[in-house]
Order: structure tokens, then sequence, then C-alpha cells
């Protein structure tokens, strides 16, 4: 797999179901293991992998063409090594989830099939578009204008407030953000305030978090926003698939009166690997999960 080559990262009950585009047939293919590993609730690799074998060589024996769909692409194993795995594309994990034993194969199927023409299913792929445009070499690094250019990109022609302040006040689980009314005045304070070092972006990234400065996709657009400033002045980024959501949610809330939690979230999540696709690929993945229902 080249590091050129796109890789995407859906979340079933909480657990990873990756796939990689494959430019030559102009479509994505499937981790076969991921979704063995889903559909048995299995956390062991080895098991996963032996109860595959013994699928697949009853699927041959039953003459089902599930495993004759089923192609080889590098990917990564447990062992931080790329080998070659199983895939499946779009039809072909279907066909498996028809076959697979119990009820939650069912429910699989419905999540799987669900249409990517949604808003976060359309505005996700604007997103991932982002990392390959020339337009992210003018976005503002670290100031509020930079944040609007990210939301606007994002969710234009989605949402008619793109890349616009919110005029009303919002609250979200009890928790009331910035009053619209002072936004403008905050936002100044937020553009002032010093990038140095990492503790000073992060209390940047806490702080336009507090103020919440658009209707909706505030998160997703900020997370892209805090890696920009990291980028630029640290040279490095965060890895979001080493923050899992329930510590990234709670961190966030705690964050509106004590930074240090996120704070040291997402220090042990920092790596120097900055210009790679892959990494800012999965980072989008896991931000659009972080905000799933």
């Amino acid at each position: 797999m080249q590091s050129n080559t796109k890789v995407s990262i859906r979340f079933f009950d909480d657990r990873e179901v990756r796939a990689v585009w494959n430019e030559e047939n102009a479509k994505w293919w499937f981790s076969v293991l991921d979704i063995i590993a889903v559909l048995t609730n299995q956390d062991d690799y080895n098991k996963t992998r032996n109860y595959w074998k013994y699928l697949k060589t009853k699927l041959k024996n039953e003459k089902n063409e599930v495993v004759s769909g089923t192609t080889q692409l590098k990917f990564l194993a447990p062992d931080g090594k790329k080998r070659f795995a199983d895939m499946l594309d779009y039809e072909g994990i279907i066909a498996l989830g028809k076959v697979f034993p119990g009820t939650k194969a069912n429910r699989f199927i419905e999540w799987f099939t669900y249409s990517p023409e949604s808003i976060d299913g359309k505005s996700k792929t604007k997103a991932y578009a982002l990392f390959d445009t020339s337009f992210v070499d003018s976005i503002e690094v670290g100031t509020a204008n930079g944040l609007q250019q990210i939301h606007a990109y994002i969710f234009g022609g989605l949402y008619n407030f793109a890349g616009q302040i919110r005029t009303k006040n919002i609250a979200k689980g009890g928790y009331r953000f910035e009053y619209a009314q002072y936004l403008k005045t905050i936002l100044q304070q937020i553009d002032n305030m010093p990038e140095i070092n990492f503790e000073d972006i992060v209390e940047k990234y806490v702080a336009m978090n507090k103020t919440h400065p658009f209707m909706e996709g505030n998160g997703r657009s900020t997370r892209i926003w805090l890696d920009m400033m990291l980028k630029k002045k640290l040279k490095s980024c965060v890895d979001w698939s080493k923050i899992t959501k329930a510590d990234y949610m709670n961190a966030k809330i705690i964050s509106t009166v004590d930074s240090s939690e996120i704070l040291k979230l997402l220090k042990h999540a920092i790596t120097t690997n900055i210009n790679s696709r892959e990494m800012y690929m999965k980072g989008i993945d896991y931000s659009y999960y972080y905000e799933e229902n």
C-alpha cells in the first residue's frame, strides 16, 4: 500500500472497520478481519484470524461466492507491520453479512448500508479533500478567521451558516456556551492568545471550544484548526486514533473548568508524522466518530 493510499475508518459498536481505496478499480475495500472481529465481538487477533479461516473453508465447501470475491491488500497488523490481508468490496461485505450466523449481522448490514449522502457524510468527504487542496495553504493559522475558513470549506453548501459566527445563544448538555453578543470580543481575545509552546496552543484550543462560535460543526472544524497550529508552530499534530471517544469527551467536558486533563490526553497522542496523508485521514475519521450520538 503506497503512502498516498486513502485509508478510512468506520466505527460499529465502537470498533474499527478499516477500508482502503483502490484507485485502479475506483472503490473501497474493507478489512474482513475487522468485520469478523465486530461480528464475533472478539479482541484477540489470532482467534479472529482462525475463525475467518474456518468460515472461509466452510463457505468454499458450500461453493459460496463470497470467498472468491476477496482480494488481498497490505494492511497494518497488530505487530505494527503492514501485511497482506483479505479484503472485500461493498457488495462482498453485504454478502458476508447475509451468510454470517447470528442476529448481530443484520444490524451490521443496516449500519453498513447507511447512505453517505447525509450532511455528515458529505462534509466528511470535503474534510478528507482538504488535505489535497491548495486551499489549505491559504488558511490563516490560529485565528478565528482561519477557523471560519475551515468551517466554510467543510460545511459550505450543506449549512446556510457555513463559516458564519453564530448570532444566537446555544447550550449543550447543560453547558451554556459564550453569549452571542460577546463573541466578537472573545474571538479577538483568542486571536491574541500566544502559541509559543504546546501548553499555549492547547489553552487556545480549549478557549475556542468553550466559545463554540458556530451553530453546528464546531468540534470537527476546531480539531483541524488545532492540528494546523501544532504543525506550523511545533512541527507536530495529534494522532487522534490514540484517544478514545470516551476519554476525549470526558476531558472536553472537564476542560470547561480545568484544562489539565485534555492537555495530558493530547500530549500523549502527539506525533511528528505531520505529512502523512494516512494520519490526516485517520484523524478525520476519529474526529467525526467523536461527534456520533
